[in-house]
């Protein structure tokens, strides 16, 4: 497997949970929310595939940019669904679900197992192909009305249903419900049990052991039981003696009695023996069937690991081949499949076939990125060229990617259902910048909110920093490797005060979980603040991360103070095929002075969307609702707003203006700049990126551009890298015993400890949001001047 190919990914920004798109039984609308179609044959009940993302077209749901005519009406008769029974949590029968403009709602079958909802078009068809799945531990579940409900996983997936009646809709999101709790559950006990070792020889062993105790307590119980009898023995000849001897009638009596009652414990004992005799034959005979069965599945897991590792590798080998051979088309994911209808019968194909890009964009996964003229040049020339840049203002280059080789499938196949943080990863895997400077990077359309601060129209100015929101993301269309995880305390700053008129400042807050606070000065007029967590995991075949927290614009003349969550990021095609990344969900931006809101839906990609890839709608709203702008673009490319004029309908009241009519007030909101020369041998970095690690004199010894591994992997020395990554963990890590053994004692003690309190922001309640979170406390840029680096602790 190639190894320059990272199989994991960053991706800005907390995570937003979509909202679903109300609506009741009236026409879809454009942009209204996830996909809506049925899953072509054979998509399977993967969540968080291409193939469970699948639309025929939009479904039903209020808001979004152009209103769309009426739906067709639903078919009549035999829509009601049947229960299969049961406790209420698994249940089958018929229900309508949205399909597309043209078919409208379709009688499907439904069936729901063990957390997860499937459909298919008859319940013959169980037997061979199931049109979709959803997993309800991540699901949302709405009803609109009393016949139509909702279920959504906040985004990717959306089902419109319809039962064939209230009483028969409510039988269904009950055991949705049910099942959903359920599903919970069973999620939150297998994340616990996640990081634990799968079952190995030591299981065997302890099973072993613990079957050798058993015996040798019954035996113990046996010995026990032949005292007991002999004692009993000899107890029942002294009263037999007793008994001989002229004692008065009453003695005889008692003494009988006696008799009776030692006779009735022996047998007693001698009944507990056998019955324990019993259970330990029980248990050897049944252990010898689990330790069978558990071997067999150990077997068919590892004969798994090899078939999938072997696949992997076929596939590398005919995807170097193929590319030796021949030149990739340039289609884009919009332009595939735009005239089928989602029913037809046709096959799925995975995302390598649909995504594809010019071999001057795509990111190979093998062979050299060093191509022509560019690979004449060696490591030390391109690193003498990068000290020479490094004098200029601003550096344009940086030595090119190598080309190394690593097995993917041993690192990655010990990683199912583990955070990304937690995973162990070689430099090959990473791009030579950490999340402190990805962060940054939000910042290279700063220009956004300069334009944004002189806006004297609050609606128009949040228009500008919607732009923003989503500018963000257009760097991770080709980035597809992990930035590093920087240590705790690390810094990044970027001072373009005279440039540009900001000033930045990021800061590794916390290491488990990891959290990075950020914050941004503009003499021209604004602040940027912002503290982000992100939680990741990978599933085998695509790597979700999800980011949490709140971002705060506030613009210094008006006081208008602007806050918003960033939606989750997926990559896919994890272990085989091209790596692609894709963004979905929904952001609101609030105005907190006006009230003014901003809804902005990333449209998740699917095969058999008509729409074009990437794609993001929006609307403007002032606090009573009313839309004033609807914004539409695409997260990598640019963003478009069109000013709303009402318009006489023809009942009098207002409507929207028609999209044509709007050409007149499109405003061009944000453009992406092109990417430099020779980009994809720079791991696809911006002119903005390609400056950040440039080594600057007079910052903070923990400041990003001084962490030796970063270093050294960005001039091509990977296994100096490699090396050294693993000395600044291991130094992370004593030093996090070191605060906990400090922490132990202070408790034993009895006397106060401080935990780890970060140096440059302080954790505080959010004034506006009421969160936790660490805010600028100042000082840094003062000692900046001062020189004076004295609190700073010796992370590298």
């Amino acid at each position: 497997m190639a190894a320059t190919e990272l199989r994991g990914v960053v991706g800005p920004g907390p995570a937003a949970i979509a909202a679903l798109g109300g609506g009741g039984a009236g026409p879809p609308v454009v942009g209204a929310g996830g996909g809506r179609g049925d899953a072509g044959p054979g998509s399977g009940a993967a969540s968080g595939t291409v193939a469970a993302a699948a639309t025929g077209g939009p479904g039903p749901g209020a808001g979004g940019v152009a209103a769309a005519g009426p739906a067709p009406a639903p078919p009549t008769g035999g829509s009601g669904g049947s229960g299969a029974g049961g406790s209420g949590s698994a249940r089958e029968g018929w229900l309508f679900k949205w399909t597309n403009y043209i078919k409208g709602y379709q009688r499907r079958w439904f069936v729901l197992s063990n957390g997860l909802l499937s459909y298919y078009r008859s319940k013959a068809e169980m037997r061979h192909t199931c049109r979709g799945t959803i997993n309800l531990a991540t699901a949302n579940i709405t009803v609109e009305d009393s016949c139509n409900f909702i279920i959504s996983n906040g985004g990717a997936q959306t089902y419109h249903l319809k039962a064939s009646s209230e009483v028969e809709r409510q039988r269904w999101v009950t055991a949705l419900e049910l099942a959903k709790a359920k599903a919970v559950k069973m999620l939150a006990e297998s994340d616990e049990s996640g990081d634990e070792e799968s079952v190995s020889q030591t299981d065997k062993t302890e099973l072993q052991n613990t079957l050798r105790t058993l015996s040798s307590k019954v035996e113990d119980l046996s010995t026990c039981n032949d005292l007991i009898a002999k004692h009993g023995t000899a107890l029942q000849r002294s009263l037999s003696e007793l008994e001989s001897l002229k004692l008065p009638a009453e003695s005889n009596e008692k003494i009988k009695q006696v008799n009776e009652r030692a006779t009735l414990f022996r047998i007693t004992s001698n009944a507990m023996i056998n019955a324990c005799r019993d259970f330990l034959m029980l248990a050897q005979t049944h252990s010898k069937k689990w330790q069978k069965s558990l071997q067999y599945e150990r077997d068919q897991r590892i004969r798994l690991e090899e078939t999938l590792e072997q696949l992997a590798k076929q596939h590398n080998h005919l995807e170097r081949a193929f590319r030796g051979a021949t030149v990739l088309p340039a289609n884009t994911p919009g332009s595939v499949g735009s005239g089928k209808d989602e029913d037809d019968e046709n096959e799925f194909f995975d995302a390598p076939e649909i995504i594809t890009m010019p071999e001057n964009l795509g990111h190979k996964r093998t062979g050299s990125n060093i191509s022509g003229a560019s690979s004449d040049m060696s490591l030390d020339e391109q690193y003498k060229h990068q000290l020479e840049e490094t004098k200029k203002e601003k550096r344009t280059r940086i030595p090119y990617k190598p080309n190394y080789s690593l097995n993917l499938w041993s690192i990655m196949k010990n990683c199912i259902g583990k955070e990304l943080s937690k995973i162990p990863m070689p430099v090959n895997f990473n791009e030579p910048l950490s999340m402190l400077q990805r962060l940054t990077e939000d910042l290279e359309y700063h220009e956004l909110l300069d334009r944004a601060a002189k806006c004297e129209n609050s609606l128009e100015q949040l228009c500008y920093v919607a732009a923003f929101t989503v500018s963000s993301y257009s760097t991770t269309v080709f980035r597809t490797s992990k930035p590093f995880n920087p240590l705790l305390g690390e810094t990044f700053e970027l001072d373009r005060l005279e440039e540009n008129g900001y000033r930045s400042l990021c800061e590794q807050v916390s290491h488990h979980p990891p959290a990075a606070a950020h914050h941004a000065e503009s003499k021209n007029g604004w602040t940027l603040r912002q503290e982000i967590k992100i939680t990741s995991k990978f599933r085998g075949k695509y790597l979700s991360i999800m980011p949490l927290g709140t971002i705060h614009c506030i613009f210094h003349a008006t006081g208008h103070h602007y806050t918003w969550k960033k939606v989750t990021t997926t990559v896919h095609n994890i272990i085989v095929g091209k790596l692609w990344i894709d963004q979905s969900g929904e952001i609101d931006i609030v105005n907190h002075k006006t009230g003014d809101k901003c809804n902005l839906k990333f449209v998740p990609y699917s095969y058999f969307s008509r729409d074009i890839a990437r794609k993001v709608t929006g609307e403007v709203t002032d606090p009573s609702g009313k839309v004033h702008f609807t914004l539409l673009g695409t997260w990598d490319e640019k963003m478009e707003c069109f000013k709303v004029q009402p318009v006489i309908g023809e009942n009098g009241g207002d409507a929207r203006q028609r999209g044509h009519e709007a050409e007149e007030s499109r405003v061009m909101l944000w453009k992406r700049n092109p990417l430099p020369k020779n980009a994809e041998n720079m791991y696809y970095f911006s002119e903005l990126a390609l400056t950040l690690n440039a080594w600057e004199s007079g910052t903070a010894p923990t400041d990003s551009r001084l962490r030796p591994d970063q270093r050294l992997m960005e001039n091509g020395r990977w296994d100096e890298a490699n090396a050294e990554k693993q000395r600044l963990e291991e130094k992370q890590r004593l030093s996090r015993k070191k605060r906990e053994a400090e922490a132990m004692k202070a408790t034993e003690d009895g006397t106060p400890y401080d935990p780890y309190k970060a140096l440059w922001f302080e954790r505080k309640k959010d004034p506006v949001t009421k969160e936790l979170t660490h805010i600028y406390r100042g000082e840094y840029w003062d000692c900046k001047e001062k020189q004076d680096w004295s609190s700073c602790p010796d992370i590298f």
